[in-house]
C-alpha cells in the first residue's frame, strides 16, 4: 500500500538524464483499501507472435507417422514425449496445439512463382494474405494479426508494438523469383502496403524501452555506457525517493524488477565489450549488441519482452526467430548440420529426425520465457495468465516447400484460452480460420474475416 494512501499512476516513470524506467505492477497503483486485481482485470491480454521459419520435421509424411510435431491423440489426453513440443510439458495446461491446418495463400498461383516460397511464407505468416509478386516498392500483402491486435490495444501504451528478429535483413530491392526482399525481412504489416521493420539489436530495444527519448540523446546514452555507468545510476535519486514512499512488499517487488533491468543491461555490456575487441566474430558485420551465440541472442530478446510486459510499455510483440534460407548451425540442438541443408531432408528418416532435434531446440528456448511470465505478478494472477504466445510456421514440409499441415501452437492466456488441448482440424482448413478464432478469443469478436479465412475455429 502506498504510504500516502494516494494511488501511484500506472504510467509513473523513474527519470534521469537519458533514462526513463517505467514501473512494474505495484500495490500502490490502486487507492488504499482496494485490491490490485480490480485495477488490472480490464488490462488487455498481451500477444507474442513468433515465426519458426521453414516448417517442421513433423509436417513430413514420416514426421506425421512418428508424431514429431502433433501428438497422436487429439483432445486433452495427449503425449508430448515424441514431439518437438516436449520442452513445453511444464506448461501443458496452458498449451493449445493446432494440427492439420494449411496456408493456401502462400502457394504459387502461376509457374513463374514456383520456388519463391521463402518470400511468400514470411509475408503470409501473420497476414494470411497472398503477397503481390514485385521487386519494386509497390509491395502488398495484408494487415498482420499482431497489428490488428495492436490497433485495438497498442494505443494505450508508450510503444504500440515491438517487431524483433534474430537474423540480419537484406534491406531492400529485389531478391529471387521476382519478389522484393522486404517480404522475407518482416512478418509484421501495419497496412497491406506498409511492412514494419524488425529490430535485430537488443541494445536498440533496451534503449527504446528505457531511454528517455524526450530528454536524453543517443550521445548521452553512449557516454554513460563508455563511463561504465548503469542506467540505474541515472535514476538513483528518484528511485530512492520512491522507495521511501512504498510499503515493504512494493519495495521488494520494485527492487527485484530493477535488479532484472540491471542484469540485462550488464549482459548487454558484456556482449558489446566482447564484440568491440576486434577479434573475428562468428557473425561478421552484426551490430556490437548482437551476441554471436544464437541461444544468448534469443534469450536476451525474450528477457526484454518480459520487462516490457511487466512495465506495460507494450502489449504486442512480433518475433522472427530466423530466416528460411539460413544455413546457421544450431549447435545447441545437438545437430552440426547447416539448418537449411538439414531441412531439405530428402525424406530420409535420419535427417528428418535431425531436423526434429533442431525444432525441439527452438521450442525449448521458449520455456525460460514462459517460466518468467508465470513468475511475474499481474494483478492477482500472472503475466502468463494474460499473455498469449503464438508459435508456428507458414511452411509445412520444408523439403517440398509446401504449406500443408503447418506446425502451430498457442501457449498461455488462461484468461483468453482454456489450454491443455490438441485441436486437430479437418484437412484443408485454412490457418486463417484458426487465427480468426484467436482474435475472437482475445476480444476482437467483431471481425468476421481474417486474411483468406472461410470460417472460424473456436478456441475459447
Amino acid at each position: 500500500m502506498f504510504l500516502t494512501g494516494r494511488a501511484l499512476t500506472r504510467r509513473h516513470v523513474l527519470k534521469g538524464v537519458g533514462a526513463a524506467v517505467a514501473l512494474p505492477v505495484l500495490d500502490a497503483m490502486t487507492p488504499a483499501g482496494r485490491r490490485s486485481a480490480a485495477a488490472f482485470s480490464a488490462t488487455p491480454a498481451r500477444l507474442v507472435c513468433i515465426e519458426m521459419v521453414h516448417g517442421a520435421a513433423g509436417s513430413s509424411a514420416y514426421g506425421r507417422q512418428q508424431h514429431l510435431w502433433a501428438p497422436a491423440a487429439a483432445g486433452r489426453d495427449f503425449d508430448l514425449t515424441p514431439t518437438s513440443l516436449a520442452p513445453l510439458e511444464p506448461f501443458r495446461r496452458q498449451l493449445t496445439i493446432v494440427s492439420g491446418a494449411d496456408v493456401p495463400s502462400a502457394d504459387p498461383t502461376e509457374a513463374r512463382e514456383i520456388g519463391g516460397d521463402h518470400y511468400r511464407s514470411s509475408a503470409t505468416f501473420l497476414t494470411q494474405s497472398y503477397p503481390k509478386r514485385t521487386e519494386r516498392a509497390d509491395v502488398r500483402a495484408g494487415v498482420s494479426l499482431d497489428q490488428l491486435y495492436a490497433s485495438r490495444v497498442g494505443q494505450d501504451t508508450p510503444v504500440p508494438s515491438l517487431q524483433l528478429c534474430i537474423e540480419g535483413v537484406d534491406g531492400g530491392g529485389g531478391c529471387e523469383y521476382g519478389y522484393s526482399c522486404v517480404y522475407a525481412d518482416t512478418i509484421s504489416w501495419a497496412t497491406p502496403t506498409t511492412p514494419l521493420p524488425m529490430t535485430r539489436d537488443p541494445r536498440v530495444v533496451f534503449d527504446q524501452l528505457f531511454g528517455d527519448m524526450r530528454g536524453g540523446t543517443p550521445e548521452a546514452r553512449r557516454a554513460r555506457r563508455q563511463a561504465d555507468l548503469s542506467l540505474l545510476d541515472a535514476i538513483r535519486d528518484t528511485t530512492a525517493r520512491l522507495m521511501r514512499r512504498l510499503g515493504a512488499a512494493d519495495r521488494a517487488r520494485l527492487g527485484q524488477y530493477l535488479d532484472t533491468v540491471r542484469e540485462i543491461e550488464r549482459r548487454l555490456q558484456v556482449v558489446e565489450r566482447r564484440n568491440g575487441q576486434g577479434e573475428p566474430r562468428e557473425l561478421p558485420g552484426a551490430p556490437a549488441g548482437v551476441p554471436d551465440d544464437y541461444g544468448d541472442h534469443v534469450g536476451l530478446m525474450f528477457d526484454l519482452m518480459v520487462l516490457a510486459f511487466r512495465s506495460d510499455l507494450t502489449r504486442v510483440v512480433a518475433f522472427k526467430m530466423s530466416r528460411d534460407g539460413s544455413n546457421r548451425v544450431f549447435s545447441g540442438s545437438g545437430s552440426h548440420g547447416a539448418f537449411h541443408l538439414v531441412s531439405h531432408h530428402s525424406d530420409r528418416p535420419e535427417q528428418i529426425q535431425e531436423l526434429a532435434r533442431i525444432n525441439r531446440y527452438h521450442v525449448g528456448l521458449l520455456a525460460p520465457f514462459l517460466h518468467q511470465l508465470r513468475e511475474a505478478q499481474d494483478g492477482e494472477g500472472t503475466l502468463l495468465d494474460r499473455t498469449v504466445v503464438l508459435y508456428g510456421s507458414p511452411m509445412g514440409d520444408p523439403n517440398r516447400h509446401n504449406h500443408r499441415s503447418v506446425p502451430f501452437a498457442l501457449v498461455g492466456g488462461g484468461a483468453v484460452l482454456p489450454g491443455g488441448r490438441h485441436v486437430a482440424v479437418p484437412p484443408g482448413t485454412p490457418l486463417s480460420n484458426v487465427m480468426l478464432g484467436l482474435l475472437h478469443a482475445a476480444g476482437l469478436d467483431d471481425l468476421d474475416r481474417f486474411g483468406d479465412s472461410e470460417g472460424v475455429v473456436d478456441l475459447a
